[in-house]
């Protein structure tokens, strides 16, 4: 694999010092704690937790509870928060900061999936710009010295576009940096990503950072994604999935030390194992940790000459010596395939008429039944 490299960038989010402008991004389901240690022995840059929802936090959950935990070799320590009321994610951000939970919060506001939508959530709150405003404000007022951060959409569709306004009023309210995925939530994760809206915010917000995200499947993308758009460091989500050693590639493309991946059949394999065994101390049960690797075996072994046996079995598998059993049946000198292994992995998809509270786009402004229907996003997502 040839990597483009770039003059090094290191980045700052507040007080936090990146020696590489990388942040993985939050995935439902994937980026725990294994997954974040897993990439982190690879690469550097900035890991952040699954989406945390802020009244489950502020309620103690107690699945919430683990999944804000980190392990003592995270550093520095990220975490991501989802919410609808200001109140609410402004306790949530002062348990996390009174509790030394983590050294950055970042605020979820382009999750497009209609459980959270349809309540108002994610990448349909900055449409209503008051309510976004007062969050991040808030939030940020509560974060005190903790760098608290924007990840958000171009809107909900092409005709109600928010991220300009939304980028310039979580600078105004003292964000950190903002973060685009540059599509709507209509588009979901269909078609391509346009970059040109990352420029335009870049162009937009001037006094903090603003991060790239959408369509980087490897370090090339990222490199000319800056290149393109000027922006100040990459947001990477689905191009890691099976492939957390493209972190290691991103650091070596923007200037950092890093090991070169020969990435042969044997080293993937090697990786998948680490994947397990992390998973199984994460969850601190080996039948639990192996069946959440399952979802993984695709995209570790997309393009790889893996039998459909083998892939079923790893699928199936419930124990560390079953995976163990399996990949000793692979050709370990494999090589790597090239473009079969490489592009777009995870979910894509069509775009989708975005689900939104009733009468949602006939205002900028939040009335008193829609704020009461809101409230009930927090409670029927509690659980993180």
């Amino acid at each position: 694999m040839t990597v483009a490299t770039a003059t090094a960038r290191p980045l700052r989010i507040g007080p936090i010092a990146l020696d590489v402008p990388v942040v993985l991004a939050p995935m439902a389901g994937i980026t725990n704690t294994a997954f974040r240690r897993l990439c982190r022995e690879y690469g550097a840059g900035l890991y952040v937790s699954e989406m945390i929802t802020s009244r489950a936090l502020v309620e103690r959950n107690d699945s919430t509870m683990r999944l804000i935990r980190h392990h003592e070799s995270e550093t520095p320590r990220s975490i991501q928060l989802y919410g609808v009321d200001p109140a609410t994610i402004a306790e949530a951000v002062r348990i996390i900061v009174a509790e030394d939970h983590a050294d950055h919060i970042d605020l979820n506001f382009g999750c497009p999936v209609p459980k959270v939508t349809r309540r108002g959530g994610g990448a349909a709150l900055p449409w209503k710009s008051r309510l976004f405003a007062d969050i991040v404000t808030q939030a940020v007022k509560a974060a005190g010295a903790i760098p608290l951060t924007v990840k958000m959409r171009k809107g909900i569709d092409h005709d109600h576009l928010t991220f300009i306004e939304a980028g310039r009023a979580a600078e105004d309210a003292g964000a950190a940096a903002v973060a685009l995925h540059a599509r709507t939530a209509g588009e979901y994760y269909s078609g391509h990503a346009d970059w040109n809206a990352i420029g335009e915010l870049k162009q937009a917000v001037t006094s903090i950072p603003v991060l790239g995200n959408g369509d980087i499947w490897s370090a090339d993308d990222a490199v000319r994604m800056m290149a393109q758009t000027e922006c100040d460091g990459v947001v990477v989500g689905r191009g890691c999935l099976g492939r957390p050693w493209l972190f290691g590639e991103l650091a070596a493309a923007f200037g950092a030390e890093s090991t070169p991946v020969d990435a042969t059949l044997g080293f993937v394999a090697d990786a998948f194992r680490r994947h397990a065994e992390l998973l199984v101390e994460f969850f601190d049960d080996e039948d639990h940790g192996c069946r959440d690797v399952r979802k993984h075996v695709a995209w570790y072994f997309k393009g790889y000459p893996v039998g459909g046996d083998i892939r079923t079995g790893l699928a199936t598998a419930s124990s560390l010596q079953e995976i163990d059993d399996l990949l000793g049946q692979l050709d370990r000198e494999s090589p790597y395939p090239g473009a079969d292994a490489e592009g777009q992995r995870g979910r894509a998809g069509r775009p989708k008429r975005t689900v939104l509270p009733d009468k949602w786009l006939e205002s900028r402004e939040i009335g008193v039944s829609t704020s009461e229907m809101m409230r009930g996003a927090e409670i029927e997502n509690s659980g993180g």
